[in-house]
């Protein structure tokens, strides 16, 4: 029998940023932006290929473990909507496979994000 186990849920995360949506957009989109906010850290590696059907992964070395981020880009509409699957895992084992949607919504003076 597997120790491991499933769970499904479903949790949903909204900011607000005073820029653009093509600016928030951009901050995803370009790997030197990403990287700000994303990662790595010093001792990690971060590749984006930001298309649909593009790849991203990312390395850390964190608390004395190695996590490892790859997710596939499967919808992107430019400064609206970006839909994308990932797994993590913690020195080689999986602890999370996701779907992602991030959606850019204009408001005045900014841009509401809602992270699902």
């Amino acid at each position: 029998m597997s120790n491991r186990s499933s769970t499904h849920s479903t949790f949903v995360i909204e900011r607000t940023y005073d820029a653009s949506p093509a600016r928030v957009f951009a901050a995803w989109a370009q790997k030197e932006a990403k990287q700000r906010w994303f990662g790595p850290a010093e001792d990690g590696e971060h590749e984006l290929d930001f298309r649909e059907g593009g790849r991203e992964r990312l390395v850390v070395h964190a608390h004395g473990a190695t996590y490892n981020y790859d997710a596939l880009y499967e919808d992107i509409v430019s400064d609206e909507r970006i839909v994308y699957t990932y797994n993590m895992h913690r020195d080689g084992r999986r602890i999370s496979v996701s779907v992602t949607t991030v959606e850019l919504l204009a408001e005045e003076g900014g841009t509401r994000l809602r992270f699902t």
